[in-house]
């Protein structure tokens, strides 16, 4: 073509751009989307080796403790939905630990506490990450635990360079970190600060530990010496884990709850996680036109908030570990009971604090999702609950230990009140929507999670609604602007919001909180195609998606 040809066809509508000037990413083998590049990377290779789903996304969990430290590792717990192309069926593990045997409500009121501690030795419970990683491969994986840990073993003992925003994280934490020898020995450079953006860092202690586990299994955390000298190190700390504790520990195979929406099916983790809250939500939500109401518009975004408020007070007085729970999560979804929580909505005025229905809590978390070219994914979340857990690191061990038992309550009376051998409520929760297919089941549609605590909930709710009211593109509803409900009246929006419609929320009775230092959460999806995949990575993270 001349240049005077050229000059001649009509200009270009400028190219449509997102948030962070991302594109949705299509691929059509396989594919994966985690919140850290290198975990990206190590979970695709397994792909392009000809491993499965399942496979990459162990190989990238354990890649995301070296990389992610603040968020994720071995000390924390995991769950997954994992769609089995085989068998055509979605499956759920839920591999979250234990109370300690010592932790009781007593002993915590002995020790002056109101409510649930945080942040501290007396927060840790068994964690479950490592069992979930090994359940999920002897089940449906095609490689060891050995072979998943390959690539994380060499990164923590070679090293890495930090990614921006772990860095800012990490170094918001350094005072914590300060506060234990193992933490400060494992995490702090050695001018006693946290690496910056482009640093190099090492962690030859979880390169150890992760050999130990190649060598011996899992059986070195839940039963051996590992497990020994965490169960010591905690005790002498004031905690409440004690070896058997460790060594009865076992992941639990779960049957996932669902809810329809618009022609989809959402499913979500039962019990003791928060996901019915979710499909509370938008079981709420179903009957209404929130296409005419219009995106993050002030009626749209109260009722969204209303929504979740009602969803939150049930699962605070309803939701806990599953054998003390006075009913079935699916009587939180039933008909009568949803249209008597919708019947509560003003339209016109924000509630305050709403009571539960008659018949949480702040997360460190990474979620990740994989794809393979046989149609098998996994929807797979791990989390320490705040940053670096409870703060303690065994010396030597190279890894936090969680603080989920802050989850609890000492409110006696309740299905998630304190107590021994206990697992607490959890935020941490992976979700999965399918669609009929023309045979009268479901296929798989969506593979998704939203990272950060109660957000999460929140979250899944927005981001579905992007995609199936809105029709957003896979990467536009993941960075569209998000709200945060917190507690009470108050609610955080993201900058994008504008401030008509923040103005609008207050006059509803709304508080309107500065949104600086709240989390809006971290996503990750695939779609499943016609043929190939379709994958998001949020640029609220430093992650990426990426297929072959």
């Amino acid at each position: 073509m001349t240049r005077a040809a050229d000059s001649q066809q009509p200009p270009r509508p400028p190219r449509p751009t997102t948030l962070a000037h991302r594109s949705t990413v299509y691929a059509p083998h396989g594919m994966i989307a985690t919140s850290q590049p290198l975990a990206t990377a190590a979970g695709l290779a397994v792909l392009q080796r000809g491993g499965n789903a399942i496979d990459a996304a162990v190989t990238a969990a354990a890649v995301l403790n070296v990389v992610e430290p603040p968020m994720t590792g071995i000390g924390g717990d995991m769950f997954a939905l994992v769609w089995s192309a085989n068998d055509h069926k979605l499956y759920g593990l839920n591999a979250s630990g234990r109370s300690g045997s010592l932790m009781t409500r007593d002993a915590l009121l002995a020790k002056g506490h109101a409510t649930m501690p945080g942040e501290s030795v007396e927060d840790v419970t068994v964690p479950g990450a490592l069992s979930g990683w090994d359940a999920l491969l002897r089940r449906f994986g095609t490689i060891t635990l050995a072979q998943a840990l390959a690539p994380a073993t060499g990164c923590a003992a070679d090293g890495f360079p930090v990614t921006p925003i772990i860095a800012a994280e990490w170094s918001a934490e350094v005072a914590k970190l300060r506060k234990d020898e193992g933490a400060r020995a494992t995490y702090l450079v050695a001018d006693g600060r946290a690496p910056r953006a482009g640093e190099w860092f090492r962690n030859p202690d979880l390169a150890r530990t992760f050999r130990l586990i190649a060598e011996q299994g899992t059986g070195a955390l839940y039963g051996g010496e590992l497990g020994r000298r965490i169960a010591e190190r905690v005790q002498a700390l004031g905690g409440y884990l004690t070896s058997d504790d460790l060594r009865d520990h076992r992941p639990e195979w779960v049957e996932p709850v669902a809810a329809d929406f618009q022609g989809h099916r959402v499913w979500e983790l039962p019990p003791n996680g928060q996901g019915v809250a979710a499909l509370e939500m938008l079981r709420i939500l179903e009957p209404y036109d929130l296409k005419a109401l219009g995106h993050n518009s002030a009626p749209y975004l109260h009722l969204l908030i209303e929504a979740k408020k009602l969803a939150f007070a049930d699962i605070a007085r309803y939701v806990g570990e599953p054998s003390e729970m006075t009913l079935p999560a699916s009587a939180l979804l039933s008909d009568r009971y949803v249209a008597s929580r919708r019947a509560l909505i003003d339209p016109r005025r924000a509630a305050d604090r709403p009571a539960p229905g008659k018949p949480l809590t702040a997360s460190e978390t990474i979620y990740l999702t994989v794809a393979d070219s046989d149609g098998n994914i996994v929807s797979f979340i791990n989390s320490l609950y705040d940053a670096f857990g409870s703060g303690v690191v065994v010396p030597g061990t190279g890894f936090a230990l969680q603080d989920r038992g802050a989850g609890f309550t000492l409110e006696p009376g309740l299905p998630n009140t304190v107590a021994p051998r206990k697992r607490p409520l959890h935020t941490i929760i992976p979700a999965f929507v399918t669609r009929p297919d023309e045979t009268g089941g479901h296929e798989p549609w969506l593979s998704f999670g939203v990272m950060g605590g109660s957000m999460q909930p929140q979250g899944h709710v927005q981001l579905l609604l992007n995609l199936i009211v809105f029709g957003m593109d896979l990467q536009e509803a993941i960075d569209a602007a998000r709200f945060r409900h917190l507690e009470g009246r108050r609610v955080a929006l993201e900058a994008p919001i504008v401030d008509s419609v923040r103005h609008a929320l207050q006059a509803l009775g709304h508080d309107v909180v500065v949104e600086r230092g709240v989390t809006f959460g971290g996503a990750q999806a695939i779609m499943r195609l016609p043929r190939g995949w379709a994958a998001g990575s949020d640029p609220r993270k430093d992650g990426m998606a990426a297929g072959h």
